[in-house]
C-alpha cells in the first residue's frame, strides 16, 4: 500500500427511485439509497440478516445513468468515496451527513 485512498465499493438494493436535480449550471445530480446485508448466525445459532443503508449521489454521466436505468428494489455495484458535509437546518443546528460520491455504476442481477 504505498497511498492510503478514500475508496468505497458496495453491492446492495435500492430502496427507492433516483431523485435527479438539474442545476441552474446545466450539472445532474442523483441521489438515492442502497441497502446492503450481511448474513450471521446470533447467539443462538439463528440466521440474522445485518441491513445498512447508504446515502449516494452520482453527478454528470453517472446521474444519467442513474436515471435512466435504476429503479427501486434494482441490485447495483457502486464505487466512489465517503464525503461528510453539513449544514444549518431552520433551527440554526448544525446537521452533518455522510455520503457516498459515485465515480462507477454497475447494474447488477436481471
Amino acid at each position: 500500500m504505498n497511498t492510503l485512498r478514500n475508496k468505497v465499493q458496495l453491492i446492495g438494493n435500492l430502496g427507492n427511485d433516483p431523485e435527479i436535480i438539474n442545476l441552474e449550471s446545466g450539472k445532474m445530480l442523483a441521489k438515492f439509497s442502497i441497502a446492503t446485508n450481511e448474513n450471521y448466525k446470533d447467539a443462538k445459532g439463528e440466521k440474522a440478516t445485518d441491513t445498512q443503508w447508504h446515502n449516494v449521489v452520482a453527478w454528470g454521466n453517472v446521474a444519467a445513468i442513474a436515471e435512466k436505468y435504476l429503479q427501486k428494489g434494482k441490485e447495483v455495484a457502486i464505487e466512489g468515496k465517503l464525503t461528510t458535509r453539513s449544514w444549518e437546518d431552520k433551527e440554526g443546528v448544525k446537521r452533518y451527513t455522510t455520503e457516498v460520491v459515485c465515480n462507477e455504476l454497475l447494474l447488477l442481477g436481471k
